[in-house]
């Protein structure tokens, strides 16, 4: 391949898991990326403020309004500690004291603002509903969004998948990042079905009443990755499994009833693509986010030593089993959610937000948080039209009415 030109790059939840791999990514390949922006929650000033200065960004944006004389004064404090010119990352930095400080924008639209900042790939990275807008808005700008947020495709629906052109949206999670390379191999008419692998969590094998004294620490101990803890917790319930069948369904304009679930515990092969010839094509790696995050970032094209390939002298083995669905309804549950419609999977989605945090806080038991949103998801009527204002409504009865089952132990 050929050289190809730099890419600009907003990120959009820069200080999280996503976000901080993403930035290694473009650091190592600061031929292939600039960085034109930043925003965060505000919560991790300093880390905020080292993104900023070391890869040169003019702004940064911050939903906490609070957070705002934080991150400022963070900046000018990174702006102005000396540094070595052979700075990693980024060649020929000036050394010393005295870079310009970058232009701090905050409040609660500071990120959907930076989500239209000029840029050839917007990579969202925020965690959880609340990057919805900023999807629509990268959208409507009319650049590459590499998504990471896959609540706010699943809670958009037809709202962001109508806003998109082909190929606008990227997927950055590693099992959409691999079935969109594997649908590489064939024709949309030779997809015969596709497969999601699920590493089953930390309590692949366990039974129900097993589950029901999980704790949280147990619960943010994942076998294979190295995630956020809403993240972690909802691939401990096997919800982000159910998120990333509805993710693939609205991504790839396939029906529900042929996309499956597989546990495959070592998180080696990604995903598979079946065609209607009998054919199966898999993508297989280490389990490293930086891999499906430098292919959307550099999408259609690979980025050199992105991160560890296998090591194919070493005798390994790999297991695939169904899915328990007594022990983990939480697919079958968003399989329900995704084929009623409408509003039911960001029902689906804000449930289990507010979940997970009664959970952490000691409020529920582990079965607790599927119980609940089933429960939340089965009283919500799904029908009308889908615009945002009633998508941001739903969200927000849904995240009340789990407060409400889960301060009083009710789910069933």
């Amino acid at each position: 391949m050929g050289s190809v030109e730099p890419r600009d790059v907003v990120i959009l939840g820069s200080t999280g898991s996503i976000g901080t791999q993403a930035l290694d990514v473009i650091r190592r390949n600061p031929e292939r990326f600039r960085v034109a922006g930043l925003a965060a929650g505000g919560g991790n000033p300093a880390l905020l403020a080292q993104q900023a200065v070391e890869f040169g960004v003019t702004r940064v944006a911050v939903a906490q309004p609070s957070a705002q004389a934080d991150v400022r004064s963070a900046l000018a404090a990174e702006a102005g500690r000396p540094r070595h010119s052979a700075e990693p990352g980024r060649p020929g930095r000036p050394a010393g004291a005295g870079r310009p400080v970058p232009e701090v924008i905050a409040g609660p639209d500071a990120i959907v603002e930076a989500a239209a900042w000029p840029c050839d790939v917007v990579l969202n990275g925020v965690t959880g509903a609340v990057g919805l807008a900023a999807t629509i808005a990268t959208l409507d700008a009319g650049l590459t969004l590499a998504l990471a947020n896959k609540e706010s495709l699943i809670c958009g629906g037809s709202l962001v998948t109508s806003r998109a052109a082909p190929g606008q949206i990227v997927p950055v999670d590693s099992e959409h990042s691999t079935l969109a390379q594997c649908l590489r191999g064939g024709t949309r008419d030779e997809i015969g079905r596709l497969v999601l692998t699920a590493s089953g969590g930390p309590f692949r094998g366990w039974t129900r009443d097993q589950l029901t004294g999980v704790t949280p620490e147990q619960a943010l101990a994942h076998p294979t990755w190295n995630m956020g803890p809403l993240v972690t917790m909802n691939s401990a319930t096997l919800i982000n499994k159910g998120l990333e069948l509805i993710e693939a369904h609205l991504l790839f304009d396939v029906p529900l009833d042929r996309i499956d679930v597989v546990v495959h515990a070592q998180s080696i092969v990604h995903s598979m693509v079946e065609f209607t010839d009998g054919a199966t094509i898999a993508m297989a790696s280490p389990p490293d986010m930086r891999l499906p995050i430098a292919l959307a970032l550099a999408w259609p094209h690979r980025v050199p030593d992105a991160a560890p390939s296998m090591d194919w002298t070493r005798a390994s083995t790999w297991t695939f089993e169904p899915l328990d669905d007594e022990a983990f309804p939480a697919v079958a549950l968003a399989r329900a959610a995704a084929t009623a419609g409408g509003t039911a999977p960001a029902v689906y989605n804000a449930a289990n937000e507010e979940c997970v945090d009664a959970f952490m806080a000691g409020k529920i038991p582990f079965t607790g948080i599927v119980d609940t949103v089933a429960r939340v998801v089965s009283e919500h009527d799904a029908s009308g039209d889908l615009t945002l204002e009633r998508v941001l409504a739903v969200d927000a009865w849904a995240r009340t009415r789990a407060r409400e089952l889960n301060s009083k132990g009710e789910t069933a």
